[in-house]
């Protein structure tokens, strides 16, 4: 008989994560946990209070939802659409779809890989992200982080002046960046016209400018700007890929707001036939979460899957990282 129990982890961080909408210096995220007694399989939820997530409401809906969880073993489509009829937290649907298929895995001893139809991947070069921040501490920052090992540098930017950042960061990092304005612009015009005074940086993509309500903003904007610019907050559980290739050149795919492997691996290769490029993500998450994004690499062009190493203690070691390289320590 299958039983199912969910806990808390409080995580802190090493150092505060600032974004442009909030900032943080530890995060709660949950664990959900299925057993047969012998065989367990678990997963990770991360909320995000900007898809109105907190630990407190995903455990009234886990605990709402828990005897409607299957006691036995049922086809994994069959699983996945009992979790989208019952309308929970995306956070929360990817932690038990995730701990399900974590637990068939070990119980029929196949590989992630081989139940989900996948490539199979080792290890993957990551971006690391740099938190907004003053300016003059960056590079300091950059530095006591040894960043200079990653291949890609993602820079968090504000509205407050997020031209200085960008100038600032550029004066000694030599790896392409990523910028990731996490919504916060609320006019196009003023995000044309910050383009203008970036454009001879070494940018590789601009992630989601203006915010994902602003859709025909977005349209305007692509047709104006010399970046590559990728979704992210306008990604959730059922993109509209009509308009994100009007408004966007790829997408940032993360498992806790796709809701699920399943749903994860359509967004991708739903991308892919959009012609657009794609990155898996992650929330502040750890090596359990990291571990469930690094299964799908293959399908993605990027990876940003450092949120681990802001954990001033990991719980689980399922991931490591070197040389800006991260790869399975065991699967789960």
């Amino acid at each position: 008989m299958l039983t199912w129990s969910i806990e808390k982890l409080v995580l802190p961080l090493k150092y505060v994560w600032k974004i442009s909408r909030n900032s943080s210096e530890n995060k709660t995220n949950l664990v959900v946990t299925i057993t047969d007694g012998d065989i367990n399989g678990k997963g990770e939820a991360a909320p995000n209070i900007r898809y109105d997530e907190t630990p407190e409401k995903l455990l009234g809906e886990f605990d709402a939802f828990r005897f409607n969880l299957p006691s036995e073993i049922i086809p994994l489509k069959h699983f996945s659409d009992l979790l989208t009829a019952f309308e929970c937290s995306r956070a929360l649907r990817f932690a038990i779809e995730s701990a399900y298929v974590h637990y068939l895995c070990n119980a029929t001893s196949k590989s992630i890989y081989e139940l989900l139809d996948i490539p199979m991947v080792s290890a993957r070069s990551t971006a690391y992200t740099i938190p907004i921040m003053e300016p003059g501490g960056m590079e300091r920052f950059y530095r006591e982080y040894n960043l200079e090992r990653f291949p890609f540098i993602k820079l968090k930017i504000g509205s407050d002046d997020p031209f200085e950042s960008v100038k600032q960061l550029s004066s000694f990092c030599v790896e392409p960046m990523m910028i990731d304005a996490n919504e916060a612009f609320r006019d196009p015009d003023d995000c044309i016209r910050w383009f203008e005074k970036i454009k001879s940086f070494r940018i590789e993509f601009v992630e989601q400018p203006l915010p994902s309500s602003m859709k025909e903003e977005s349209v305007y904007l692509k047709k104006y700007s010399p970046f590559t610019l990728m979704a992210d907050e306008s990604i959730t559980f059922d993109p509209d890929f009509d308009f994100i290739e009007r408004a966007f050149d790829g997408i940032n795919m993360k498992l806790m707001k796709a809701g699920g492997y399943l749903n994860g691996i359509r967004i991708l290769r739903e991308a892919r036939t959009h012609k657009l490029k794609t990155m898996i993500g992650c929330m502040v998450e750890t090596t359990l979460g990291i571990s469930s994004a690094l299964n799908l690499s293959s399908l993605a062009d990027y990876i940003d899957l450092d949120s681990f190493l802001l954990l001033t203690q990991e719980p689980f070691s399922l991931v490591h990282e070197k040389d800006g390289i991260v790869s399975f320590t065991q699967y789960s």
